[in-house]
């Protein structure tokens, strides 16, 4: 695995992590990528015991498949474009209803080389959705698409190992509920 935000080299797997926090919890998890074009399901699925936990997922890398495929608004993508902070939250929350998983876990960001509809390379959005609603962090990357890409996998983990662990266990229901709407970047002080 690559590094993160920070640069820094994950200490242990992230999915792992993540994996066996939802494993424990008898919970489900759906992913939803963009730009990372599959890398964030390929690091939940080498996890040994994942097929309890991981029920599937979707890259939708043309704006027109977050759509068609992950129900994000056709309006809301003509207005915004895919590289979204509302995006990010449509696409976790269609993750999570489009798989029937009590957790959905999505990325849309731009990995360059060069910008994408006036955003600039490295500007990447993760979301959670969850029983506690949903939470997508803003990413300010630096580094080539292969670090870009990679770093986007590690902090979405990130993400979601902390909304698990903030959720009350069995607090899961399957359903999407609205959330807070909490955009950070990585690195910022929690509150």
């Amino acid at each position: 695995m690559g590094t993160d935000a920070n640069g820094h080299r994950p200490a242990g797997s992230p999915a792992a992590g993540a994996v066996h926090r939802l494993a424990e919890r008898h919970e489900t998890l759906a992913t939803v990528e963009s730009l990372t074009g599959g890398l964030l399901s390929a690091s939940i699925v080498e996890i040994a015991g994942v097929s309890g936990v991981y029920r599937g997922g979707l890259v939708v890398y043309a704006t027109e498949l977050k759509s068609a495929l992950a129900g994000v608004p056709e309006d809301l993508l003509a207005e915004r474009g895919p590289v979204d902070p509302d995006v990010a939250r449509a696409l976790a929350e269609g993750a999570r209803r489009r798989c029937g998983a009590d957790w959905g876990l999505a990325t849309t960001g731009v990995a360059g080389p060069k910008p994408q509809d006036g955003k600039p390379v490295g500007l990447v959005y993760v979301a959670v959705a969850g029983p506690a609603g949903v939470e997508v962090r803003r990413l300010d990357l630096d580094g080539g698409r292969d670090h870009i890409r990679s770093a986007a996998v590690i902090e979405a983990l990130r993400l979601l190992v902390e909304r698990i662990d903030a959720a009350a266990p069995g607090t899961a229901s399957g359903a999407p509920e609205a959330g807070d709407g909490d955009t950070e970047p990585a690195g910022a002080p929690r509150r």
